[in-house]
């Protein structure tokens, strides 16, 4: 790799780092090839990316990014786990671990915040941006739905009496 494509790897580091939601760093020491596709895949399909990069490198892209913390957790083969999504990175990633025992979570970063295993754990616990929105909607929607509903009922209630009496009176 020569100066120039350092440089741009550096740079294009820089900018995952300040703008992911959440970066999730994690050995990957003896994972297959088709098991990386499959994690990589399964990243895609989430919002996120996976990269592999030289931890020099990556220490020198988080020089004065706000996630420059993480920057002692950049050791041995390490795999690059991110997303815009704050929560969704995380989720493939802790469940990609509990699959593959091989791939193993060291931390990462939310912001400017320094994220232990156990952090990126309770991150992907938290329902993700889909997630909320949905529940949003529902709460929102809901009341709308038991207002509707009581307005029409007492139409339905006079359009069942009314029909009640018509048959007593044709019979």
């Amino acid at each position: 790799m020569d100066r120039a494509q350092k440089a741009q790897t550096v740079e294009e580091l820089g900018r995952i780092f300040s703008d992911s939601g959440v970066v999730v760093v994690a050995h990957y020491a003896g994972i297959t090839v088709a098991e990386m596709s499959d994690f990589r895949a399964q990243m895609r399909e989430a919002g996120g990316q996976v990269r592999v990069a030289k931890n020099r490198l990556a220490k020198i892209a988080l020089e004065g990014k706000p996630c420059e913390s993480m920057a002692d957790l950049l050791k041995g083969q390490t795999v690059l786990a991110f997303s815009e999504d704050p929560v969704a990175a995380a989720k493939v990633v802790e469940a990609y671990a509990k699959k593959n025992g091989k791939l193993v979570v060291l931390g990462g970063a939310m912001g400017g915040q320094k994220l232990t295993a156990e952090g990126v754990k309770a991150v992907a616990s938290m329902p993700s941006r889909e997630e909320l929105i949905a529940s949003v909607v529902a709460c929102i929607g809901a009341p709308a739905a038991n207002l509707a509903s009581a307005i029409g009922a007492p139409a339905a209630n006079i359009a069942g009496i009314l029909s009640t009496l018509e048959e007593r009176e044709a019979a």
